[in-house]
């Protein structure tokens, strides 16, 4: 999964030329592993206090604004590791965090989609369980 979260986040944050552009040349390739493994993690916390990964995807598809309470803890934990790692100033996390949503939106749209399975309930039950996200190994009831 984490794969397939590193091409979103290639093709929102990359693809941007607004936040590309605050992105220190020579860093995009790190920048962009490090916000996949910022979301992936982030995911896997949330999952754990949203019920699990049919209540994370819930509340991602209930709305990924910049007040969705997914979206940001994630962001939260996104601006600091990228502030402290990379140096990047606030314009530049802050342009980040502000993509965080529509990428957040992709990302529930691809699980969501019956015909997209590059990102499915179950791969991201396995990959956060695999994380040790607070006990989500047997979750396969979850996707009613």
């Amino acid at each position: 999964m984490i794969d397939q979260i590193l091409g979103l986040v290639k093709q929102h944050i990359g693809g941007n030329p607004q936040v590309a552009s605050t992105i220190p040349a020579g860093q995009e390739e790190d920048v962009h592993n490090e916000i996949a493994h910022q979301v992936t993690h982030g995911l896997a916390e949330q999952a754990a206090s949203q019920g699990g990964v049919g209540g994370l995807l819930s509340a991602l598809q209930g709305g990924t604004t910049a007040g969705n309470p997914v979206t940001s803890a994630i962001a939260g934990g996104l601006v600091s590791s990228l502030g402290s790692k990379f140096g990047l100033p606030p314009a530049a996390t802050g342009a980040i965090a502000a993509a965080l949503p529509g990428l957040l939106q992709q990302f529930a749209h691809k699980a969501a989609d019956p015909n997209d399975q590059s990102i499915t309930p179950d791969g991201i039950s396995q990959t956060l369980s695999k994380l040790g996200g607070g006990g989500l190994g047997n979750l396969g009831g979850l996707f009613r």
